[in-house]
């Protein structure tokens, strides 16, 4: 009774999408392919039916939440089991195409299916990846050991994801990660690295550097007036992904050299990422310390690169920046901290321009595009990060990419304008990441971020 309890839970715990994906993976396992499932209960079913599943031998419900990123079922079920040991109950090729359908999007799924002549039109219609995937396989188009058509797809739509095929061929072995690593997690790897499983990992560090009071600066920079609703937002949104917070006030030069230098030094193999959030005025390729000194952007990148940080290699490593690029600007406006006293709009100043990859796994969101300006509300906050903010509390639930959710974030602020409607701003993130970067739903309800409006942003 306290297994079938448990199965009732895991039932209950998954979404339509999930329940599809457990179906997929089971599709060997099961003398025969099971037809459209409405509930998790109805495979479970099949499984113990077949001896696949039971009390006394939970390990493939263990590794069917892990597989699909839901660890935290097993914790909450509090089943008593060990880990798969890499000869895994899953065939390789179902973990593949699994992984393979995580990675691909909406837009991607359209263009796949558009280019799909060889399979009827009206077997395409309302099915989703993995559904077209089994299309394939009954057109016997791909198997475990016939990708071709595959790639061949893929070259038009998606070619990043032939390295995942690539790698299955090579035969590379899967490991599953510790249960006790399962707790508290906050970012992941959409794509799984060489000789890992596409499951959740430890969480990451947040660091906030928020310079408002400039009083003291020797170059005319006014304070950055609303300010502190960036840094609250970025708090809030980072502290419900999971993140360790930490947060420093109105640092000069100096102290901003050395506290990324600290980060470097500091060993962070027990976590899976790291964020930085800099607000600050600038000027080309720097960020201005409120002493008015200038600390060059690719310092502080170096201080966590590879070399300099070992631990953080193959981790993501996610950089904001509030700053402008330059003083350039389409209609006239105030740069260089610089304020018009009758307006709530006011600039920053500038940030270095990391287009062309520094190291690997770097993540760069910047507020504006190179030699322009960006804007800052005194009573909101700036459009960039009130804006990031919204969007990742927005879409970190349905499970979107950070480089989409960026994408929405240029949109959203390329939109925006004060009530003159003559300032505008076009934010651009820089990256060199190797592979899509995913947030984890957190459990606790998302906090609630000011909402931002064409003429209130």
């Amino acid at each position: 009774m306290d297994f079938q309890k448990a199965l009732l839970d895991v039932d209950k715990s998954l979404s339509t999408d999930e329940v599809e994906a457990l179906s997929f993976l089971c599709t060997d396992i099961l003398s025969r392919k099971p037809a459209s499932l409405d509930c998790a209960s109805s495979l479970f079913s099949l499984l113990m039916k077949e001896d696949h599943l039971s009390a006394g031998n939970p390990q493939l419900l263990v590794e069917l939440l892990l597989t699909i990123q839901r660890p935290v079922i097993l914790q909450n079920i509090k089943l008593s089991f060990q880990l798969p040991s890499p000869s895994t109950l899953i065939s390789p090729y179902r973990k593949l195409l699994y992984r393979l359908s995580e990675q691909i999007t909406e837009e991607e799924l359209g263009e796949m299916k558009f280019l799909l002549k060889d399979v009827p039109r009206r077997k395409l219609e309302q099915k989703s990846t993995l559904g077209v995937f089994l299309e394939l396989e009954h057109l016997d188009l791909i198997n475990e050991s016939s990708l071709e058509y595959l790639e061949t797809l893929f070259k038009s739509v998606c070619p990043v994801l032939n390295e995942d095929i690539r790698l299955y061929r090579k035969g590379k072995p899967f490991k599953i990660i510790d249960i006790n690593q399962m707790r508290n997690m906050t970012c992941l790897f959409q794509t799984p690295r060489i000789n890992t499983l596409n499951i959740p990992l430890l969480k990451g560090v947040c660091v906030i550097v928020d310079n408002f009071d400039f009083s003291k600066s020797y170059h005319k920079l006014n304070n950055r007036e609303g300010s502190k609703f960036d840094r609250d937002a970025l708090k809030e949104v980072f502290q419900w992904l999971g993140y360790e917070m930490y947060t420093y006030l109105d640092y000069n030069a100096a102290q901003i050299k050395s506290l990324f230098a600290c980060i470097g030094q500091q060993d962070h193999s027990q976590y899976d990422s790291l964020v930085c959030c800099i607000l600050s005025h600038g000027m080309e390729g720097k960020v201005y310390g409120v002493d008015g000194n200038l600390v060059e952007i690719k310092l502080l990148i170096e201080c966590i690169n590879g070399e300099k940080c070992p631990s953080l290699i193959e981790k993501p490593k996610m950089l904001f920046i509030q700053a402008c690029q330059g003083c350039k600007q389409q209609y006239p406006v105030h740069p260089d901290g610089i304020e018009d006293e009758t307006t709530r709009i006011s600039a920053d100043a500038k940030v270095v321009d990391v287009r062309s990859p520094v190291i690997a796994d770097l993540l760069v969101g910047m507020s504006t595009v190179p030699d322009h300006v960006s804007f800052r509300d005194k009573l909101c906050g700036t459009w960039y990060i009130q804006s990031l903010c919204k969007n990742l509390v927005k879409y970190v639930p349905r499970r979107v990419d950070l480089v989409s959710i960026l994408t929405k974030v240029n949109f959203d602020v390329s939109s925006m304008t004060d009530a003159s409607r003559l300032k505008k701003q076009m934010p651009q993130p820089a990256f060199s990441l190797r592979k899509r970067v995913v947030f984890p739903v957190p459990e606790k309800p998302p906090p609630e971020i000011g909402a931002l409006t064409k003429d209130n942003p």
